[in-house]
């Protein structure tokens, strides 16, 4: 069974049920629903997915010496995570998100980024695993000191290691510090080192300061300006647009992509695949969704998918978490029965 580390940002989702007439009033008292606290971030999210589907995941994340970093270490044991390394920065609070989400509407984040601003991923031992996945780097300022400097480190080690090395983003904040930065020069010192990137679309005109409405043109464009920077495959989400999986037409930069991916011929060269989201009647929330995406795309290569399966999987897990269930292989043939086939196979041979 592959096994993959997931590092990077974790956090707290902090989330009051409201109602579709809730709404901001100063100086008034509004009535809601009971609070839920649940872990949040990449490492959270995508780590969870990925053990719903079967994988050995070993999280790497930093906390603060708080009560929140106690609530988090008791979340992540009931979620099944066994040993996650947590670097504790003292003096800093663990991070979390206020999630602001009214029935039938994307949600908006408040969120503190607190102790994540301390990882720099030198506690991350790569070890002999199948890939490294780091989440939402745009929201882990200390990878990203002098040109994500610290980032490229980790992805080289991992490189080294034989690991496929993969990557997802977060929305950019231009009022932030994160959002002040050269996100063009980051983007070309990190793409040689990312065999996988898989943000949604706003994550990346956020980071680089294009203000343009969706366009398939669009799309393409960044996928292809993430290739031309010496990333392997590249998928990009846009919500209700679907995902768009672009990978080189270099087959040394296929060869050079971890092991796993190295094994698989020619199957992932050169390819370009738009894929429709997969419809949910009635979705219980959009948060998860894409680290879920990002989580069926590892597990799809590091089980020697083709690309049409990562593509297709990594819709059925996001529409998974969109219907409030985990991306099983059970749950996943049944919204997908393209990937019964697939998903038995791998349970077959595990």
């Amino acid at each position: 069974m592959p096994s993959i580390v997931v590092a990077g940002h974790i956090c707290l989702d902090i989330k009051p049920q409201l109602s579709e007439t809730v709404e901001l009033a100063p100086g008034r008292l509004i009535d809601v629903g009971p609070l839920s606290i649940t872990l949040g971030g990449s490492v959270a999210n995508t780590g969870s997915a990925l053990a719903s589907l079967g994988v050995h995941v070993t999280p790497f994340s930093s906390v603060g010496d708080d009560e929140l970093a106690q609530i988090m270490t008791l979340k992540l044991a009931e979620a099944g995570f066994a040993a996650p390394h947590l670097s504790i920065a003292p003096g800093a609070s663990t991070s979390y998100s206020l999630v602001i989400e009214r029935p039938g509407e994307d949600r908006t984040f408040w969120h503190h980024t607190g102790a994540n601003g301390f990882f720099d991923g030198e506690s991350l031992n790569v070890g002999q695993v199948d890939a490294v996945h780091i989440g939402y780097p745009s929201l882990l300022p200390g990878l990203l000191d002098n040109d994500a400097e610290h980032l490229v480190t980790v992805l080289k080690r991992a490189k080294e290691a034989g690991a496929l090395t993969s990557i997802d983003l977060a929305v950019v904040d231009p009022a932030s510090p994160v959002g002040g930065l050269d996100w063009d020069t980051i983007f070309t010192r990190i793409s040689p080192f990312t065999d996988l990137i898989s943000p949604s679309l706003d994550d990346l005109t956020s980071a680089l300061h294009i203000d343009e409405p969706y366009s398939r043109e669009l799309a393409e464009r960044m996928a292809q300006r993430l290739l031309d920077d010496g990333v392997a495959i590249v998928a990009i989400s846009a919500g209700s647009h679907g995902m768009l999986l672009r990978t080189t037409s270099s087959s040394e930069r296929i060869q050079s992509a971890g092991h796993l991916l190295a094994s698989s011929g020619d199957q992932w060269l050169n390819r370009t695949i738009a894929v429709e989201p997969i419809p949910v009647t009635a979705p219980e929330t959009t948060n998860g969704a894409g680290d879920a995406s990002s989580a069926g795309l590892l597990f799809a290569i590091t089980h020697g998918a083709s690309p049409e399966q990562a593509a297709h999987l990594a819709a059925a897990c996001a529409a998974a978490v969109m219907s409030g269930k985990q991306p099983t292989p059970a749950f996943v043939s049944q919204i997908a029965p393209e990937l019964s086939a697939f998903m038995k196979n791998i349970g077959e041979n595990t």
